[in-house]
């Protein structure tokens, strides 16, 4: 497998295309585990009054059991401490729902932050690293000697642009059909930077 190019210039940008990826993806996470922190701190108050209504609830229960062992009057002394461990149980209800809702906005905010931002450069730059290593890697199947070169020179003139190949010849058609070994190079010098491939060199 083909992963990176062999002409300086593009392997280089390849190179930093990919490390800049992983930093990118390293300071989407770092933001969003920021966002997730600044988020969930707003359900603080939630979290301290479900442990205050349950830290009364405790007292009072503590309190309400010998109260209603007096005899005579020991029920209606206990009613109105229950009433108001009732009422202090359902604050630590609304205290725990509260801080559990925002902690899942939390999740979704950070999860936005990262996944978005990080989604885009994947689709932006993937897909083109995919279709160079694919076509590279199948070019350099084809190409094992210096006798391999005529079927990318065919290629280049299929493919290149006409001012590219008038460059390097008048007919490079003719010269092609003729074996001329120089615009054959050349042209398939030509194509096989297009994917990221130097010609294999001739052999000593």
């Amino acid at each position: 497998m083909k992963v990176y190019s062999e002409v300086g210039v593009r392997r280089v940008g390849q190179v930093v295309g990919d490390l800049m990826l992983v930093v990118w993806i390293w300071v989407c996470v770092e933001l969003g585990r920021v966002v997730f922190r600044v988020t969930d701190a707003l359900g603080a108050p939630g979290r301290k009054a479900a442990e205050a209504g349950d830290g009364i609830v405790g007292n009072l229960r503590q309190l309400s059991e010998p109260i209603g062992k007096v005899p005579a009057v020991g029920d209606q002394l206990r009613s109105p401490i229950d009433g108001v461990a009732g009422a202090a149980a359902k604050l630590a209800e609304a205290g725990r729902d509260q801080a559990h809702a925002v902690e899942q906005l939390a999740y979704v905010l950070a999860g936005v932050t990262i996944g978005l931002p990080v989604l885009f450069a994947v689709l932006l730059w993937v897909p083109l690293r995919v279709r160079f290593v694919r076509r590279a890697t199948a070019a350099q199947k084809f190409i094992d000697n210096a006798a391999d070169l005529d079927l990318f020179a065919l290629r280049a003139m299929a493919n290149q642009p006409m001012h590219k190949l008038a460059r390097i010849s008048d007919d490079p058609v003719t010269a092609w059909r003729e074996g001329d070994r120089a615009v054959i190079a050349q042209l398939a010098t030509l194509e096989l930077r297009t994917v990221g491939l130097k010609p294999p060199r001739e052999p000593a």
